[in-house]
């Protein structure tokens, strides 16, 4: 597709991240005006790479590499719990939704591509395989990679249970 998306695809992405985010016990930013223009760039970034990727971001135009950046991104959660909105603000906590607290600029948490290439690499398998996994404690998201003995989620490492092997799943 070429050119800005119509308001009915806008609306639609509205609708169905409003039912996500309320299904999941998420707000979205109540400035709907805001909200809507942040939805156009999802929706532009959706024609242009062919995935959500955060409108307040740089995405690099390949999927695998920007695992982290779909919307929602892998730092919503934690930007959440440290200031109340993820970091474009399309997120907002129940606070800032109800007027109580105002949203405000936040620190970016997404590492430089030399950070995550070298944490990328730390997290191939013995034979340089990479596998996908799903684990309800980040995100509820079905992304990342893993190494064994432990998950390497964005340069954290997790602890697998001895014995346990991980899910293949596919991605969003």
């Amino acid at each position: 597709m070429t050119g800005q998306p119509s308001a009915r695809r806008i609306e639609m992405m509205f609708r169905k991240l409003l039912a996500d985010a309320e299904a999941g016990g998420y707000h979205l930013n109540p400035d709907e005006e805001f909200t809507r223009e942040l939805l156009e760039a999802l929706v532009v970034n959706i024609d242009r790479y062919g995935y959500p990727s955060c409108p307040c971001r740089l995405a690099g135009g390949s999927r695998d590499e920007d695992l982290d950046i779909i919307c929602p991104c892998d730092y919503r959660d934690p930007d959440l719990d440290q200031f109340g909105a993820c970091y474009c603000a399309l997120y907002v906590s129940n606070e800032i939704a109800e007027g109580k607290r105002e949203a405000r600029s936040i620190p970016e948490r997404r590492p430089l591509k030399s950070e995550r290439d070298r944490s990328s690499e730390g997290a191939r398998g013995r034979r340089g395989e990479r596998a996908e996994f799903t684990d309800s404690r980040i995100h509820g998201r079905t992304r990342g990679r893993i190494s064994l003995p432990g998950v390497a989620v964005q340069g954290v490492r997790l602890p697998v249970r001895p014995g346990a092997s991980p899910r293949k799943v596919s991605h969003l």
